[in-house]
């Protein structure tokens, strides 16, 4: 009778657990419709980001990057915190560009502005010159 009692014991305190741990506040599980648009745009963006890292990874927009004082990594890791919104702007302009490569310099000239204006909103610290001193 021993075992039947210590059988009892044992199932009766994990019921009082499980009763417990019911208790806890819990986050609740919210499922919605991701619409058509919201999938593509966010596919579209995963390309765009790709084309602009290819972009980084050419030979001359390399050595324009390292003579404005920014890595390839830096740059790339900056491409990855665009929003979906940016990234497809600057992609657009890369698609504009004539096939000869003129016009790197203005693609060049945007990305160093849209990673100065985020170094100085301080989501990034790429640039020396923009931390204040405190």
């Amino acid at each position: 009778m021993t075992q039947h009692s210590h059988f009892m014991r044992w199932t009766s305190r994990m019921v009082i657990l499980s009763m417990l741990a019911m208790g806890l506040p819990l986050q609740p599980a919210f499922a919605s419709i991701v619409e058509t648009d919201q999938a593509v745009s966010h596919e579209m963006a995963g390309q765009d980001r790709a084309k602009i890292n290819a972009f980084i990874d050419r030979k001359d927009v390399l050595a324009q990057l390292q003579k404005e004082g920014v890595t390839a990594g830096e740059a790339k890791a900056r491409v990855n915190a665009l929003t979906d919104e940016e990234t497809h702007k600057i992609a657009g302009k890369l698609d504009q560009l004539p096939a000869g490569g003129d016009g790197v310099l203005e693609v060049l000239l945007t990305i160093f502005i849209i990673l100065l204006i985020t170094d100085i909103l301080g989501f990034t610290k790429v640039f020396p010159f923009t931390r204040s001193v405190r």
